[in-house]
């Protein structure tokens, strides 16, 4: 539906109401007695960090993730910082840097919203990860980038431009992405939500040029534009932004290092700056990766949802031909902030870390996340365990939770159906033991809706879920472009855990018993990158759609199909392409049940866990 600008006046004003010192009760919250840390025996790391003359600290995809992973089943307790902790850790390397006389920055690379009860677990008429982005803005982040997780709402958007955009005194960068909004003529006009580009001088003097860019994001919410990567590099103002030579490019973006489009802005830059260092830090994949497109530039992406931090150093002093660059993918955990800072645990937290942990923790009591549903039997996980099999949250989710709930106060509950999602629509494993109203934000936290097409024959509709996963090589690739522009990053995160896995086959597992379990990272920069040493998680592949057990009926029984809003255009193309009786269209499609994805798990704990 398409969001008239009337309902964009109402969001502008709901959403505009904030004061620009004091963001909420949650800024100067009360500092809770220290807890006691690690509650886990952690594996440090093997090695100290090499520094340089230029330093950066990079987090990336962190989706509400800022209390951190509290579970105790592995690898959770390699994540079990929490950003109060990484506060810490940031002011600790900051006087380090001090004391070393060279440069340390702070970057992030997008996808704050979406993710867990801090970020997604807002009272009615609330917006996505205004709260949880008041402690985020208390970092000292030098230069913060968009992601595509925050142009999903415009509501999200414009709390973006209005409430979190001006805390970061145009270090907040949106080089090809605009939202629309009302000028002070009050007519509607497309502008950036942050910086399009900023430059800065570091406290040792080296003058920066930084973007903030976008991958080719199409699933961005109505008033809001993503422009194409290549023709951004086209624009007046790029050419503009680049034209003096800094002493460094930091190019800070929501795109994977790997496999996308950051040859296109390197080499624009290059071809007017064919020696200045060029720094990136990507994003959106999930995945710890590095490339080196020539010998002056290094590329780092750095993992997902708090677990990992990114660290890049390089000798910019010293080069004349090939910089000397390291990086290193840190585990996201005391031990870890500890070693690197020579800290112990009576030593490490500072008053703003404890500061801000205090009040994220206020918050989860604020949003009430602690709400028991039901206990959870066992764990289960994305890929860790066969889909389907007991083991696995997808199956979980589809075959067990989803009939159960969404039959709840359902006047088509005695139809049989066959129902359809996206296994993209599951973010996280579930553990044995409390399943709270975090639990079920962090496994599940889309809003979307169950629509259902009625009186679909049997043999039919019992087609759609495997061709939706076995359609032709030409068909798949179109489908997965489609789904890549949309945001969908699964496939690319999971493949990531595959190699792994296989690596791990063939040198054998049985040696390597000794290490707890946690990212094994290859990638195309010289050296080792993982800061700790782990086992490697064992994987299973996924289908990109899953679905309900078929009911059992005739093949001419007329049934329910059921399928997340999310995937609507994929099941009517399938379902056309299977039959020539009918050609469906957004007619058909009606509305299954008011239960949003979100719910589901919640809803099926209460009926079943207690």
């Amino acid at each position: 539906m398409l969001l008239s600008f009337l309902s964009l006046l109402g969001v502008a004003v709901a959403c505009a109401d904030h004061e620009l010192h004091a963001r909420g009760p949650h800024a100067h919250a009360h500092v809770h007695e220290k807890r006691e840390y690690p509650q886990f025996p952690l594996t440090p790391p093997y090695r100290p960090l090499v520094w340089g003359d230029f330093n950066v600290i990079h987090t990336t995809d962190t989706h509400g993730w800022l209390l951190g992973h509290q579970k105790a089943s592995w690898p959770e307790p390699n994540y079990s910082g929490d950003l109060g902790d990484f506060a810490s850790f940031v002011t600790h390397m900051k006087e380090i840097a001090i004391a070393k006389d060279v440069d340390l920055l702070l970057v992030d690379s997008g996808d704050l919203h979406d993710g867990t009860g801090l970020s997604d677990g807002y009272p009615p008429g609330g917006v996505d990860a205004h709260e949880s982005n008041k402690f985020l803005e208390r970092l000292p982040y030098d230069v913060m980038s968009i992601g595509n997780h925050e142009l999903y709402v415009y509501a999200d958007t414009y709390d973006m431009y209005t409430n979190f955009v001006p805390y970061l005194n145009g270090r907040y960068l949106s080089s090809n992405v605009n939202i629309t909004v009302f000028n002070s003529d009050g007519e509607a006009e497309s502008v950036p939500v942050g910086n399009r580009f900023t430059k800065f001088t570091t406290r040792k003097g080296r003058k920066i040029t930084s973007l903030g860019v976008l991958y080719d994001f199409t699933g961005n919410d109505v008033n809001t534009t993503v422009q194409t990567v290549a023709n951004m590099v086209k624009e007046e103002w790029f050419a503009e932004a680049i034209a003096e030579e800094p002493d460094v490019f930091v190019l800070v973006g929501h795109m994977p290092v790997s496999y996308d489009n950051w040859p296109v802005v390197f080499n624009a830059v290059r071809a007017v700056h064919p020696l200045t260092p060029i720094l990136i830090f990507g994003g959106h994949t999930h995945i710890r990766d590095c490339q080196q497109y020539d010998g002056r530039s290094m590329a780092l992406e750095s993992g997902r949802y708090m677990e990992t931090i990114g660290w890049m150093s390089a000798n910019l002093d010293a080069a004349e031909g090939n910089i000397t660059f390291t990086r290193r993918y840190l585990d996201q955990n005391r031990v870890t902030y500890e070693y690197h800072t020579r800290t112990s645990n009576s030593t490490f937290d500072t008053v703003f870390g404890r500061s801000i942990t205090s009040g994220l923790q206020e918050l989860a009591v604020d949003f009430d996340l602690a709400y028991l549903y039901g206990t959870a039997p066992q764990d289960y996980t994305m890929s860790q365990d066969p889909y389907p099999s007991n083991g696995s949250v997808l199956t979980l989710f589809i075959a067990d939770a989803a009939p159960v709930a969404l039959a709840i106060n359902n006047t088509r509950a005695g139809v049989p159906n066959i129902m359809i999602t996206n296994s993209g629509e599951l973010r996280f494993n579930v553990f044995a033991g409390a399943f709270t109203k975090n639990d079920q934000l962090t496994a599940a936290p889309f809003t979307d809706s169950f629509f259902y097409i009625a009186n679909i024959t049997f043999s039919i509709a019992n087609q759609v879920l495997p061709s939706l996963n076995h359609v032709g090589a030409a068909k798949r690739d179109e489908l997965a472009m489609e789904l890549w522009g949309r945001g969908v990053v699964e496939s690319r995160y999971r493949a990531w855990l595959e190699a792994m896995d296989k690596r791990a086959a063939v040198k054998g597992r049985s040696a390597q018993q000794n290490l707890t379990l946690g990212y094994v990272t290859t990638d195309s920069c010289p050296g080792a990158g993982d800061d700790t040493l782990h086992l490697p998680l064992p994987y299973y592949s996924v289908p990109d759609y899953i679905g309900s057990n078929p009911p059992n009926v005739t093949a001419d029984t007329p049934i329910d199909l059921v399928f997340v809003d999310f995937i609507a255009s994929d099941v009517l193309g399938i379902l056309n392409g299977l039959q020539s009786e009918k050609n469906y269209t957004e007619a058909d499609v009606s509305l299954y049940t008011p239960i949003l994805a979100n719910e589901v798990l919640g809803l099926y704990a209460q009926a079943e866990w207690n």
